[in-house]
């Protein structure tokens, strides 16, 4: 008994969470994965799934109800049980009222056999005044009106004794439900206690789990953003792709649906950084950038002033090992676990990845190995560094855009927050200063009319102890 429980419990801490989702729960990251894996796992279970339909124990098979795999409501199971209990309450009463009919004409029969061998009693035996006749017919009279009340009692008995077998397989069924109820949420509960417990980090907070939207690219591509139309090649996989801010690690500032066989760099030229804006409005943009995913540098060398990011990386991999794989235990464990391995000591070392550079320019999303949920890192303009997660991957079906020139499609948008001019609280700021004697503010932010009347005069500045810089959005 012990080594069956044993047994069950292990067989229960390693099952996995029940189809039916779609769930995603923060920090729960995929196995390593690709496009290629995905659409051959799809195409396989498409072909497992034709033969188990085409195979001869299903065609010999009995058919499947699916009514019965069906959760009434209360109010259906009632109205179902009345509509039955009525249905044997008609063919009860036709069946009595056939009785009474078939008893009636045997009553009739009898009177009249029983009436002729009266009259032949009579007309044999001289009558000697006496009302015996009379007496007769109201005994009999008696005796039949008996007779209907009895079956009208054992019709009404039958009847009360339908009803409540109904109420009793009505009962019956709505405890099965509840049943059936109570041991799906105790086995929910417990795949997210499992879940908690080995899967997830242990964190201050929590989150819960959310069910995550169904992305769909439908109605989101205008027909004006896209000049040409290019078909889109079968089979396809779409991937959705998050974009977080530079600063605000926590806060997703654009999403993308992406097509396996698009380019890296059609999903960089897409993403919208404020740091763009600036460095491009001060004659200071740079082209370079790079993605980090999982060991591979992907390097946008399109332009011929971009520059390798990835290089000086390289060089400090090889220069200065110790520094790097310290490094590296800090960022994989934590620094509360790097504190306790330096105390306690190290059982497993950890291996330094062997990183590898390619273009960008030159690389699909089908070509490398992710894992979905984990974060990667997109770096441009020397130091932005935003997080990028590849959340869902999909096959595209036909609700989808067909035109893969509509590619990478943006389905989310942050709404920039803009500050108004400090001044006139009416008109969108556009400058903003810095340690400004005159302020009432610091920053404070200013539209072109009012920064012109309270800091220059005929076009020459009244003071210059202060800091301007142009101001955009946040």
């Amino acid at each position: 008994m012990e080594a069956n429980r044993t047994n069950t419990v292990e067989e229960e801490a390693n099952c996995s969470i029940p189809k039916g989702g779609p769930i995603y729960i923060s920090n729960l990251i995929s196995p390593l994965t690709s496009v290629p894996e995905f659409q051959n796992s799809v195409l396989r279970l498409l072909q497992e799934l034709e033969a188990e339909l085409d195979s001869p124990q299903l065609a010999e098979s009995e058919d499947i109800c699916v009514d019965n795999l069906k959760i009434l409501k209360e109010e259906e199971l009632v109205e179902m049980a009345l509509k039955e209990a009525f249905k044997e309450d008609e063919h009860v009463e036709n069946a009595s009222e056939g009785l009474e009919n078939g008893s009636n004409s045997g009553y009739h029969t009898r009177s009249r056999k029983e009436h002729a061998v009266e009259n032949a009693s009579t007309s044999v035996e001289p009558s000697n005044g006496c009302p015996g006749n009379d007496l007769d017919g109201a005994a009999t009279d008696r005796k039949n009106g008996s007779k209907k009340q009895k079956r009208r009692r054992m019709t009404d008995r039958h009847i009360e004794d339908t009803y409540i077998k109904k109420v009793d397989e009505l009962a019956k069924i709505k405890q099965k439900q509840d049943e059936d109820k109570a041991t799906a949420k105790l086995h929910a509960l417990n795949a997210i206690s499992k879940i908690s417990e080995g899967s997830i980090p242990s964190s201050d907070k929590i989150e819960r789990m959310k069910s995550l939207r169904f992305t769909s690219s439908s109605g989101k591509a205008k027909s004006a953003d896209v000049r040409e139309h290019i078909p889109v090649l079968y089979p396809e996989t779409i991937l959705c792709v998050e974009v977080y801010h530079n600063i605000r690690k926590w806060s997703k500032v654009q999403e993308f649906l992406v097509l396996g066989r698009q380019t890296l760099t059609e999903l960089k030229d897409k993403i919208c950084c404020l740091t763009d804006q600036v460095m491009q409005k001060a004659g200071r943009y740079d082209p370079s950038g790079y993605f980090l995913i999982e060991d591979i540098f992907f390097n946008d060398l399109r332009d011929p002033c971009a520059v390798d990011y990835s290089e000086p990386i390289f060089d400090w991999l090889r220069n200065s090992p110790d520094d790097a794989m310290k490094k590296w235990e800090s960022i994989i464990t934590g620094e509360l676990q790097q504190k306790q391995r330096s105390v306690l000591g190290s059982v497993t070392p950890s291996r330094l990845p062997h990183f590898k550079a390619a273009d960008m320019h030159k690389t699909q999303f089908c070509d490398f190995r992710f894992q979905l949920g984990a974060r990667y890192l997109y770096c441009h303009q020397g130091d932005c560094k935003h997080t990028i997660v590849i959340r869902d991957m999909r096959s595209i079906h036909p609700d989808d855009v067909q035109n893969r020139a509509a590619y990478p499609i943006m389905i989310f948008q942050l709404k920039p927050r803009v500050q108004k001019c400090s001044v006139c609280k009416i008109t969108r700021a556009s400058k903003v200063t810095l340690d400004d004697k005159w302020a009432r503010e610091n920053p404070c932010y200013f539209c072109d009319y009012c920064y012109s009347l309270l800091h220059s005069k005929d076009e020459s500045p009244l003071y210059g102890e202060f800091s301007v810089f142009d101001y955009l959005h946040e």
